[in-house]
């Protein structure tokens, strides 16, 4: 319990962290033939921005973002009972 509620809290005050396949360079390093260090590819998992959400911030914006469609849904749904001259259901 105490390990999800820390993990809640690092989420909502650091949604993003460093990307583990780039290391947060937004590229992969290759090395020369002599060992020194060059830019390589485009870092695809985080398009090269060097940071990725959280997968439990990712989790909190899918339910946030289903939440308030359901809600606009309702809402709207309102509206046009209400229009149609109905009263709205309890």
């Amino acid at each position: 319990m105490l390990l999800t509620l820390g993990y809640v809290g690092v989420c909502a005050a650091s949604p993003w962290k460093s990307c583990r396949h780039c290391e947060g360079l937004g590229f992969t390093l290759t090395y020369t033939r002599r060992g020194k260090p060059k830019r390589g590819k485009h870092c695809k998992k985080c398009d090269g921005h060097g940071i990725r959400i959280r997968a439990g911030r990712h989790l909190y914006n899918l339910w946030i973002r289903t939440y308030r469609r359901g809600r606009a849904a309702d809402a709207a749904a309102a509206k046009a009972s209400v229009s149609r001259g109905k009263a709205p259901a309890a």
